[in-house]
């Protein structure tokens, strides 16, 4: 049975189209738009009538492939920059209008329970232990500690992302030695006096972690986080992209992204694994265990 999840993020919207085979997610389209939500907020903290209208349009469009491709069931989610807005309520409802489809805005103790299944489940290799799940996303960033038999047992959630730390700090293409400076130095105020139990293993999902495969592998350690910022700090963002095969939007958010997993890196203990799964996957994973016991999840708009 084919399944859709739709992200709408900080940076990015995306729709995922998947089925389970086998007992792992087949993916069948995926697709994203840099609508950076984030960047449409006013100084009253509402997101404005143009960029609801743009994300209302690129939802609809996501939903109609997704049938088109034969999904029967399909979630709609909002994370931190519309779970933060003043007209939260508002945006999710008029884009619910436009789609066709409910938009739920996601806690961050539900947007982290779903990547969690979603980085678990998609690991390809058994896991046993304690696990640590890390989700950097534009707006928000969360940790989630569990265990694939027991599930999640701890979601912590900060309100900063790659994209609010870029948007705020970060103006010169290549960043400046300055600039990251005050990067870091705002990650670590924001992280003072934090503590988190190490897990035996620790896996990274969301934008910055996969974009960061193509520049440093798929070990994320002290190391080769580092190698990253030099990377990111040399060119302009244009030709970091061309050289790597990433999008350009991505590159220009994605040092402050660096800087966050380093942080949460060093707070777990242990060297992140990019992840093959997050959120969508497990909100499809989460929609197909609904489906097995007998609900509907698919919530359509009047």
């Amino acid at each position: 049975m084919l399944c859709a999840a739709i992200d709408i993020g900080s940076n990015t919207t995306r729709v995922l189209v998947a089925e389970l085979i086998d007992g792992q997610l087949k993916k069948v389209m995926e697709q994203r738009a840099y609508t950076r939500i984030s960047k449409a907020v006013d100084d009253s903290g509402a997101i404005g009538p143009d960029k609801i209208e743009e994300v209302g349009e690129l939802v609809a469009t996501q939903v109609r492939l997704a049938r088109e491709l034969g999904a029967v069931e399909i979630r709609a989610v909002a994370t931190a920059a519309v779970r933060e807005a003043s007209n939260g309520p508002e945006v999710a409802a008029a884009i619910s209008a436009a789609a066709g489809v409910e938009v739920e805005i996601l806690s961050g103790e539900e947007e982290g329970r779903l990547a969690f299944i979603g980085a678990t489940k998609s690991l390809g290799h058994p896991v046993e232990g304690p696990i640590g799940v890390v989700d950097i996303g534009g707006g928000s960033t969360e940790v989630i500690l569990g265990t694939v038999t027991e599930g999640v047992d701890q979601v912590r959630s900060w309100q900063i992302g790659s994209g609010v730390l870029a948007d705020e700090l970060i103006s010169s293409d290549p960043p400046s030695a300055a600039e990251i400076r005050k990067v870091r130095d705002r990650i670590d105020d924001i992280f003072a006096g934090v503590e988190i139990e190490h897990p035996e293993q620790a896996v990274a999902v969301g934008g910055s972690a996969t974009s960061l495969r193509k520049l440093v592998g798929t070990v994320l350690e002290y190391e080769t986080l580092e190698r990253g910022v030099r990377v990111l700090c040399g060119d302009p963002a244009a030709d970091v992209a061309r050289r790597f095969e990433l999008d350009p939007v991505r590159v220009r958010i994605l040092a402050t992204g660096v800087l966050l997993l380093e942080k949460v890196s060093e707070l777990l203990g242990q060297p992140l694994q990019i992840g093959k799964g997050g959120l969508r996957e497990g909100v499809i994973l989460d929609l197909l265990n609904g489906s097995a016991n007998g609900s509907s999840p698919e919530r359509l708009a009047a």
